[in-house]
């Protein structure tokens, strides 16, 4: 299993060489257990920094083979160096099996992905708005309940909150996409653009959402409770759409 030239060329340049690397370790490691390696998300467009981000990726196996894992993991390290985050592991029964369940994840990946070898098991997937709601709603609560622990985690330590919004800026983006599909936007936008469009639908500003979404570690208490009544709003919203 190789990196075809057609989907070779949608990986930015510096990131093809460490990809086919990637996929000739674990196609030497899982051999014909080894049915796709998927890209998702920033390696999959033109956008994608090595500087600032790593290439996520799904590992589909036809069976789960902790033994290839284990082998798999002592390549952390370089992999990690390479910008190669661990991939996610599937199996095509898991992946259909789990449409109800975890949607938006699912969701994320169908919506920008690039298949670097095997069978594309993302294209054709089909989500219930059933599903996508209830995810969406269980997200926005869950996030709400995760910056409340957050902030009696960080004892005092105001310094801690840039982090504490870093993880909550990319949970929420994948929950803001699927709050579009739901008002019928089905194809993938960038971050930013999924916070206009969402501004746009609700008739609302967010620029709390916003600097989170920019890294910072310099946030303030002021910025905290700024994101949190925004989400806190969005969680409202969520409930009627």
């Amino acid at each position: 299993m190789t990196v075809s030239m057609m989907n070779r060329e949608r990986v930015v340049k510096a990131m093809q060489e460490p990809v086919e690397k990637f996929v000739d370790r674990v196609q030497a490691l899982g051999g014909t257990n080894c049915l796709a390696v998927i890209g998702f998300g920033a390696i999959a467009t033109p956008e994608f920094d090595p500087a600032r981000h790593v290439a996520r990726s799904v590992l589909v196996l036809e069976r789960i083979d902790l033994a290839m894992l284990r082998e798999l993991a002592k390549d952390g390290a370089r992999l990690g160096k390479a910008r190669i985050s661990a991939p996610l592991i599937m199996t095509p029964v898991y992946i259909n099996g789990s449409l109800d369940t975890f949607p938006l994840e699912l969701l994320e990946i169908q919506q920008c992905h690039v298949c670097f070898a095997g069978t594309d098991y993302c294209t054709e997937l089909s989500f219930q708005d059933t599903h996508i709601r209830l995810q969406c709603e269980r997200e926005l609560k869950a996030i709400l309940i995760g910056m409340r622990q957050g902030l009696l985690a960080a004892a005092g330590r105001e310094k801690l909150f840039g982090t504490i919004e870093g993880d909550v800026a990319e949970r929420l983006i994948r929950t803001l996409r699927g709050l579009l599909w739901l008002h019928g936007h089905h194809d993938y936008l960038p971050a930013v653009d999924v916070v206009g469009q969402i501004e746009q639908e609700t008739d609302r500003s967010l620029p709390g959402v916003r600097h989170a979404l920019q890294g910072s570690h310099q946030q303030a208490w002021d910025d905290f409770v700024l994101l949190y009544d925004e989400i806190e709003g969005l969680k409202t919203l969520a409930d009627r759409w």
